[in-house]
């Protein structure tokens, strides 16, 4: 680095300002950073730079998602893209049942000298920490979050991924629909009952039962009691998670319903729950690891000064996909709609 700062007439630290695309550098020095890099065939010692960058590269993760299998796939995209980038990250957990942690809690975050907080979901949509970030003027990126201001957001469209699913049950045949919701303070629950509302209306025929849940285990099987004990019952259950949807499968097992001649179950995620049940979930891939990635990697250069206001205010949506597996079936005569 040294022998590229002679050879560009600059110091070492503008060289080192280059390399990290950091904003504050001229053009015409930059350009000659890079001619000098080019001619020398510099190339930068990654175990040195993430010396250097862990401690300016500090980033907050908070969590606090009921939903083991989702946290587990989130972590590991933020850790991976993490350790590509050479930063170190501070996590601060919640309580129980996906609620923010205090504000003591988020003090002592922002004393660890964090450049940037990762807000997993429901975070991103939670008014107390939102403040006290927005207050500490610290970037931020929210996954599943919808529209918050001042915060990158980088999600799915949860209403188109809904409305899909929901056609794949009316495809197959179902026209008794049970749905049921995630936490209602999600934007994301809303646009998912939404995506199975306006997909269930295409068909006639259609009838459709929703009830509440709140993305967690338990909540699924409260839910699934619900759903099942109606006169007649859903030949077909959207959950808006794997989690909730394995309740569902528990809840028809316990009652001696066949899934999915008798019962067809489906989710939202596409997390370990879906493959590690019986039968295997269909469910909708949301890709959690690439989401969370793509926040770090999104907060990154926002720290770094190459990201404007209007871009941090825009939502980057990712793809996603249903995935068929051994849940779902058509409609079978004994559970014909009467």
């Amino acid at each position: 680095m040294v022998d590229v700062a002679a050879e560009a007439g600059v110091s070492a630290m503008t060289v080192s300002r280059v390399i990290n695309g950091r904003s504050n550098v001229d053009p015409e020095t930059r350009a000659a950073v890079d001619q000098a890099i080019r001619a020398l065939g510099y190339t930068p010692n990654v175990a040195a730079r993430s010396l250097v960058t862990s401690a300016e590269l500090r980033i907050g993760v908070i969590y606090a998602n009921p939903s083991a299998a989702f946290m587990s796939d989130f972590l590991t995209g933020v850790f991976e893209e993490a350790s590509t980038r050479g930063a170190r990250l501070v996590l601060l957990k919640g309580s129980e049942g996906g609620h923010p942690p205090d504000k003591e809690s988020l003090k002592n975050l922002l004393a660890a000298g964090v450049r940037g907080v990762i807000l997993a979901p429901p975070l991103g949509e939670a008014a107390p920490v939102l403040r006290v970030l927005r207050k500490a003027k610290l970037p931020m990126a929210a996954v599943g979050a919808y529209g918050v201001e001042g915060a990158i957001c980088v999600r799915i469209d949860d209403r188109r991924a809904a409305c899909e699913m929901t056609r794949e049950l009316t495809g197959l045949g179902h026209r008794r629909l049970g749905f049921i919701l995630g936490n209602p303070d999600q934007a994301a629950s809303g646009e998912r009952l939404a995506g199975f509302l306006a997909a269930a209306s295409e068909v006639q025929g259609v009838r459709t039962t929703v009830a509440q849940g709140d993305f967690s285990f338990a909540s699924g099987l409260a839910a699934a009691e619900q759903l099942l004990d109606a006169s007649p019952p859903p030949t077909a259950i959207f959950a808006s998670n794997d989690d909730m949807a394995a309740a569902v499968i528990s809840v028809a097992h316990r009652r001696q319903l066949d899934v999915p001649r008798e019962l067809t179950v489906v989710g939202f995620d596409d997390t370990s729950a879906a493959v590690t049940l019986w039968p295997p979930l269909t469910t909708m891939h949301q890709p959690v690891r690439k989401l969370a990635a793509e926040a770090l990697g999104l907060l990154a250069a926002e720290i770094a000064g190459g990201q404007s206001l209007t871009a941090r205010c825009a939502d980057h949506v990712l793809e996603h996909e249903i995935v068929r597996r051994q849940s779902t079936a058509a409609r079978q005569p004994a559970r014909a709609d009467s």
